[in-house]
């Protein structure tokens, strides 16, 4: 039973925290992202990253994100499609170059330091997800290329990551396994299309004929969370078939029934356990230690991101004021950024010794996006 003592702090810090942050003018979502490291391993070491844990911010995150395809335009996102490709391209390239070029600096030899590119040409858009809500902009010019730009950045990393860990990491595939997840990948898209246009109305309109209560937006979480595991199940991450299933359910009469359904379940239990989640992976045992090395790497991660995004959007004809905020809300890394770092320490494309820093560096990053977007999104 500790766990549910557990939940009931994250909910009570998350709220107070969360108040706390608007009351100073800032994004709720710092606060809760700030609960996590103080109540974390860092500070004081009342919250542990158990399984449980990791299982509820899992949930978490693909509530949020299913929550941010049900309220996303179709329309708007297809049209932003093309500066949404530059973003996540530019966006991804300018890291890629930058963390290679330090790496070599710091001796990490080739892999290592193409693989701090990788570890950060990642993007987790769920945060900036919460603040693009927040403040009203989801639906914008920049909130769909925000969007889609983090999903094309997503499929761009998984590929990065597949290619690296199957020809330089330890019991790589080869890459033969890569050509056929790649294949797979590309059916699961096509699946995305029949889902959206065909499957998610039928499959609701059925549901809606069950004499049970809730029945559609029980029915919606099942879609939401098979497509979420399917995309887990093929090497894409589970918020991309979150957002996606969101989509597919934006495009029937049951998206507000839906969306006030979910909101109430996800941003009542388990998304304030997705942002605690985020600052429990930080601890300060080296910090003075490798205090520049952090400093330098928070600095490059939040300059490549910014500035290669910007560019991304400002080569599509946006002006720069839109494209600083889309920028901004490519900063954040997130969930994907520590699974990558994870996956590449076991396959020994990182240096152990600095895989504590790495960490501290993305939960740093990924705490100043919001404040940053909030800041681009008010000049």
């Amino acid at each position: 039973m500790a766990f549910v003592g557990q939940i009931a702090l994250i909910l009570i810090a998350t709220l107070l925290a969360a108040a706390i942050s608007q009351r100073l003018g800032m994004p709720a979502v710092i606060g809760q992202l700030i609960a996590g490291v103080i109540l974390g391993p860092g500070i004081l070491g009342v919250l542990q990253n158990t399984e449980l844990m990791h299982a509820g911010a899992e949930i978490g995150v693909i509530i949020l994100m299913f929550i941010a395809g049900i309220e996303s335009d179709l329309d708007l996102l297809k049209k932003y499609f093309k500066p949404a490709i530059s973003v996540a391209a530019i966006g991804v390239l300018f890291p890629m170059i930058v963390f290679y070029i330090y790496g070599q600096m710091m001796g990490q030899g080739f892999e290592r330091s193409i693989f701090w590119g990788v570890i950060f040409a990642a993007t987790s858009v769920s945060i900036s997800v919460e603040v693009l809500r927040e403040f009203k902009k989801l639906n914008t010019k920049e909130g769909a290329t925000i969007l889609g730009a983090a999903v094309v950045d997503d499929i761009i990393a998984v590929i990065l990551l597949s290619i690296f860990v199957s020809s330089f990491g330890v019991g790589g595939g080869g890459s033969s396994n890569l050509l056929v997840a790649t294949l797979y990948q590309l059916l699961y898209f096509l699946g995305v299309i029949v889902l959206v246009k065909w499957v998610a109305p039928v499959v609701l309109r059925v549901a809606e004929r069950l004499p049970v209560h809730g029945s559609v937006a029980i029915t919606s979480l099942v879609i939401c969370l098979t497509m979420a595991w399917s995309a887990d199940a093929l090497g894409l991450s589970s918020v991309v078939g979150a957002f996606f299933a969101g989509v597919a359910v934006s495009q029937t009469k049951f998206q507000d029934e839906i969306s006030s359904s979910v909101s109430s379940v996800g941003y009542t239990f388990f998304i304030p356990i997705f942002f605690v989640s985020i600052g429990l992976d930080m601890e300060f045992n080296n910090v003075l230690k490798n205090l520049g090395f952090i400093v330098i790497m928070t600095l490059l991660a939040i300059a490549t991101k910014l500035f290669g995004g910007a560019l991304g959007a400002w080569i599509t004809k946006m002006n720069w004021s839109s494209a600083f905020i889309v920028g901004s809300g490519m900063v954040s890394r997130g969930e994907m950024a520590l699974i990558i770092a994870q996956i590449g320490l076991s396959a020994n494309l990182m240096a152990k010794n600095l895989y504590s820093e790495i960490i501290i560096v993305i939960v740093l990053s990924t705490i100043v996006a919001p404040m940053l977007l909030k800041k681009t999104m008010k000049v």
